[in-house]
């Protein structure tokens, strides 16, 4: 049994997210299992490094597969590449050890979230970025991202429903950068929580226009209590840039 490790990059706009469900095959995982199904002769399950929500992108998703079938590593990505849609692409194929497990071995994502920040919608962007009018207090929005860095229960800045896994996470960086109009929040951790990522931004927004302090954000996190992070930043903006093993 051969298996085989994908990177991959997606444009996550018109798909219900990463993760399979159900019936409804309008999903990342779902677009490259129908294909490989196709090469293998066999039904195929990928394993994704991480389940990003519907409307999020991908620079760097990382999944691996197991089939019986000795295709090599070229045939491979030639193949998907040829039949999956052009939104999604295979940039590379490695044979791994057969323990090789894209979500268990992963020991840290990056995220990057893309907000623009003018008066004015920026038409080529629109559905890559979050469009905030009102002029962002970066000082303000970095002061704030400190209190998120170490190991924390992040219960309120997620909408996780299972109570019986743990909220607690560990965030290793957090670096907002502005660049001609564009801001980029770029938060790197050993894992993250269902809609944790664009609740920590959201967060951050509020605090950028002068909504919420920044010095609220400790006790926000100690409270475990949802309501307190208020919005929740636009699916569109985030990326998942990196995965690291």
């Amino acid at each position: 049994m051969n298996n085989y490790k994908l990177t991959i990059q997606y444009d996550g706009a018109r798909y219900k997210g990463w993760q399979r469900l159900g019936n409804n095959d309008n999903t990342i995982q779902g677009k490259i299992e129908n294909v490989l199904t196709e090469l293998a002769g066999e039904k195929i399950e990928i394993i994704g490094s991480s389940r990003t929500d519907a409307g999020v992108h991908a620079y760097e998703q990382i999944a691996n597969f197991k089939m019986k079938k000795n295709s090599t590593e070229e045939e491979v990505m030639q193949y998907l590449n040829r039949y999956l849609p052009n939104d999604i692409s295979v940039v590379d194929v490695t044979l791994e050890h057969e323990r090789f497990h894209a979500r268990y071995n992963a020991k840290d994502k990056t995220y990057v979230y893309k907000i623009w920040n003018e008066q004015y919608p920026h038409p080529f962007m629109r559905k890559y970025s979050m469009h905030v009018e009102e002029k962002l207090d970066i000082e303000k929005m970095r002061q704030a991202s400190q209190y998120f860095l170490g190991k924390h229960d992040f219960t309120s800045f997620s909408n996780a429903k299972s109570k019986k896994k743990s909220m607690v996470r560990e965030i290793y960086s957090l670096e907002i950068n502005e660049n001609e109009g564009f801001i980029e929040i770029r938060i790197r951790g050993n894992g993250f929580l269902y809609n944790m990522v664009r609740k920590i931004v959201g967060t951050l927004i509020e605090v950028g226009l002068g909504e919420k302090d920044a010095a609220t954000i400790p006790s926000i996190i100690e409270s475990k209590e949802r309501i307190q992070t208020g919005r929740m930043a636009d699916a569109q903006g985030l990326y998942l840039e990196k995965v690291g093993f």
